[in-house]
């Protein structure tokens, strides 16, 4: 299939050995500049998708993000933000990459070729109709991530895309597309740059939208978050102070006892 691959589109940039590191470091931040309004432009196709994905994690779904390389490693990101940030167990978003768990620190050569793995990799989840499946490939040709769709079309599991080339194989296999073209890269083909970024915009985008809309924030405050570290248990003390009008004594015997914030604040008596 032919289509216009704009992520190996020779840079604007030449001669960059040349550059000075202000002259690289601009040119860089120049080029960073143009992503946030690429996304932009995409939102009405992220809001489908994000508008499907909460309809089946309320109906005790999962979301699953499959990717190779930058974009397996990104999608790993995000789910394993999802568990201390908005108190979800560790299997509702889960981040699947070509190559398994070596693949997060050194590539794993050919893996992302393998046009069955991901099949093979879901099913490990017993993975049915009430999850949702995000391919991410900036390229939107990587077999791993398109084989992994195929499985889904054809077991009625909804799919959602995150590429960076218009008609690529992966914006036409995903039932939600989301198509974020960002252009030349500043080094010709190096898609973990702007591409990358785009991505991971997008994907803040997707969980902090859907845990949202799932009820794990409260005004503005992760009052589902988990208290793993002493900054967060001194932002949750802070954040009950804040919400009762109680003392740092009284909010720290609250957590204590009740071991998040939500459940401090509910569970409140005067």
């Amino acid at each position: 299939m032919s289509f216009d691959k704009i992520t190996e589109s020779e840079s604007k940039y030449n001669h960059l050995e040349q550059m000075s590191v202000t002259d690289l470091l601009t040119n860089i931040n120049k080029e960073d500049q143009t992503v946030p309004f690429a996304v932009q432009k995409a939102i009405p196709q992220i809001e489908a998708a994000v508008t499907k994905i909460v309809s089946q994690l309320k109906n005790g779904g999962r979301l699953f993000y499959i990717g190779a390389g930058t974009s397996g490693r990104l999608g790993i990101v995000d789910a394993s933000e999802c568990p201390p940030t908005f108190g979800v167990s560790y299997d509702k978003v889960i981040g699947l990459i070509a190559g398994g768990d070596t693949a997060i620190r050194k590539a794993v050569e050919n893996a992302e070729d393998n046009t069955n793995q991901a099949e093979i990799d879901l099913k490990e989840y017993q993975i049915n109709s009430n999850d949702f499946v995000i391919g991410i490939a900036a390229s939107g040709t990587t077999p791993y991530v398109l084989g992994g769709l195929d499985f889904c079309r054809k077991n009625n599991i909804p799919t959602g895309g995150i590429t960076c080339n218009a008609e690529s194989p992966l914006a036409l296999a995903a039932d939600f597309p989301m198509v974020v073209v960002v252009g030349s890269e500043f080094v010709t083909g190096s898609s973990r740059m702007k591409a990358g970024t785009a991505q991971k915009l997008v994907l803040n985008m997707i969980s902090t939208a859907s845990m949202i809309q799932l009820g794990h924030v409260k005004g503005n405050k992760m009052v589902d978050m988990k208290l793993s570290n002493h900054k967060l248990v001194n932002r949750a003390i802070q954040m009950v102070m804040n919400e009762l009008n109680v003392s740092e004594e009284k909010a720290t015997e609250l957590i204590n006892q009740y071991g998040n914030v939500r459940n401090a604040i509910n569970n409140y008596t005067k």
